[in-house]
């Protein structure tokens, strides 16, 4: 076997015995692929692990940007107390409507707020309401703006929130300085963020698996 074929291989050993799904995310994600949206969701061992990651936690309140189709969003909101409450904001309307469907058919759409719109648009009118605190943040969305996403996930947090950066490896090109790609940009430039900011401490892990070569960072707001 090619090296791919074994990540693929062993992400579905993973699954099975780690991370099952269910109809409801089975469906979710063949409704996403009927609606033609990319197919860039994260995996089932990557959505029960921001899952245990808000249950470490004790999020009650959680922030995601970038919904797609409503795949990581189940997965976290499964997570979340009777009375939590999770936002998401995507920027697409098409994503928007397969998303709602989705968050509905898994019971969650009490707990589950899809906002459309620019998600640097959106966040300034989220602060403006003045949350609670939001205890963890999910940032997936237009890689260009990670940093920026970071700047707003940290306005929007208090001391010991967890903020988790998708998608950083980028392929291996992240460590690329002179890249001309948006994309790689605006990687390093939250990476170099989580690495000064002095309210902030992290960390970047890389992985393989179905979704290819790729990677996280990890951040804690330290105050």
């Amino acid at each position: 076997m090619s090296e791919s074929q074994i990540w693929d291989v062993v992400d579905e050993y993973f699954s099975t015995h780690l991370s099952r799904d269910d109809e409801v995310l089975r469906a979710a994600l063949r409704d996403s692929e009927a609606a033609e949206l990319p197919r860039v969701n994260v995996t089932a061992t990557q959505g029960k692990f921001l899952q245990l990651l808000a249950q470490v936690q004790g999020a009650r309140n959680i922030l995601e940007i970038g919904t797609l189709g409503g795949y990581s969003t189940i997965w976290l909101g499964r997570a979340l107390p009777a009375d939590g409450r999770l936002i998401s904001l995507e920027y697409s309307p098409k994503h928007a409507e397969v998303a709602t469907r989705n968050i509905a058919r898994a019971g969650l759409d009490k707990v589950v707020e899809v906002r459309v719109g620019p998600a640097l648009e959106s966040l300034p009118q989220l602060a403006d309401e003045n949350p609670p605190p939001f205890d963890l943040v999910f940032i997936d969305a237009d890689k260009a703006n990670n940093a920026h996403y970071v700047e707003w996930a940290l306005k929007l947090t208090r001391a010991g929130s967890l903020i988790v950066v998708d998608n950083v490896v980028r392929g291996g090109r992240v460590a690329e300085a002179d890249s001309p790609a948006p994309d790689v940009q605006g990687t390093r430039a939250a990476i170099e963020l989580i690495g000064s900011h002095p309210r902030l401490t992290g960390t970047a892990i890389q992985t393989v698996g179905s979704k290819g070569y790729d990677g996280f960072a990890l951040a804690r707001v330290l105050g």
